[in-house]
């Protein structure tokens, strides 16, 4: 930092004295900025932006993130602003309230800060979303592909990310429209792949069963959030019983013969019957398609 100084040395004058008048302020000023430069580029290059903390994230699952300073009086006795913090006070907001209420805004005032606060740990609302479904799909337990049970194993998988998704009322919606990419999300696909290749299932049509099955699994899961919400709210208007849509398709007029005839079966199932039907119709009709390649190949 010194380096340079005796070239700079203050010169003596009549008498011995050393007019350093003009020395010393130019020298400290050019040693302060000297400070702050290294400083910036500095830091610069230990603290990462939110946009290379999610990167790392998907290439790091489970990173700890560094506690934000609290600032204020009351900064000392509140909870440290993390990653992980933000993520468990999104979960207890979705459950308390579902999934509308998630805001930015919200979660910081339950950490009682601002969203500011909140960006310095999670780029945006999408990367928030995008690491609760990737939290809830860690949890899914993936076996080990098996051809024999295949298919037993792949309706396994979308029963558990069913149920992770009823737990926080209409938290599925964040999984629509958004490319995988945070690796605990990829691990569910990747698992559902290795299930289906095991079961001879041809690496396009795979792919193509994935996308379609998660769909339905956030699709249901969404409507049944949104059909109990209702409920819980009181609004009766749209949520009826068995008993009343049977009454009304029996007072449809006769240009609806066929809905007055099997009205029963139209308003039948109860808890998940339809979801599994649903599962069951769609791998069984991949099944059907791999017996229908196989003997026009033996052909």
């Amino acid at each position: 930092m010194l380096t340079g100084c005796a070239q700079n040395e203050p010169q003596r004058g009549v008498g011995g004295t050393y007019h350093s008048a003009s020395f010393l302020p130019g020298r400290t000023l050019f040693i302060i900025l000297q400070n702050i430069v290294r400083f910036v580029c500095y830091t610069a290059r230990v603290s990462p932006t939110p946009q290379q903390r999610r990167a790392a994230r998907h290439q790091q699952p489970g990173e700890a993130s560094t506690p934000a300073a609290r600032r204020g009086p009351s900064g000392g006795t509140k909870k440290p602003i993390t990653v992980e913090a933000i993520i468990s006070t999104a979960f207890g907001i979705v459950g308390e309230e579902g999934y509308q209420a998630l805001t930015m805004r919200r979660v910081a005032t339950a950490l009682e800060t601002g969203p500011s606060s909140l960006y310095a740990h999670v780029v945006n609302k999408e990367d928030l979303d995008e690491l609760l479904i990737g939290r809830l799909c860690a949890e899914i337990n993936l076996p080990e592909p098996d051809p024999a049970t295949w298919r037993q194993q792949l309706v396994s998988v979308c029963t558990q990310l069913r149920d992770q998704y009823l737990r926080y009322p209409g938290i599925s919606r964040a999984a629509f429209a958004v490319a995988p990419s945070n690796l605990d999300t990829l691990r569910v696909s990747e698992g559902m792949l290795a299930i289906l290749l095991a079961g001879g299932t041809g690496p396009q049509v795979a792919a193509w069963a994935i996308d379609s099955l998660l769909l339905y699994v956030s699709a249901y899961s969404l409507e049944a959030s949104l059909v109990n919400q209702q409920r819980r709210d009181g609004d009766g208007g749209w949520v009826v019983s068995r008993d009343e849509l049977l009454r009304r398709f029996a007072a449809l007029p006769g240009t609806f013969p066929h809905t007055k005839r099997h009205a029963a079966e139209l308003t039948a199932g109860t808890g998940h019957d339809r979801f599994d039907f649903t599962i069951g119709l769609m791998i069984d009709g991949l099944a059907h398609r791999q017996a229908t390649s196989r003997r026009r190949t033996s052909r």
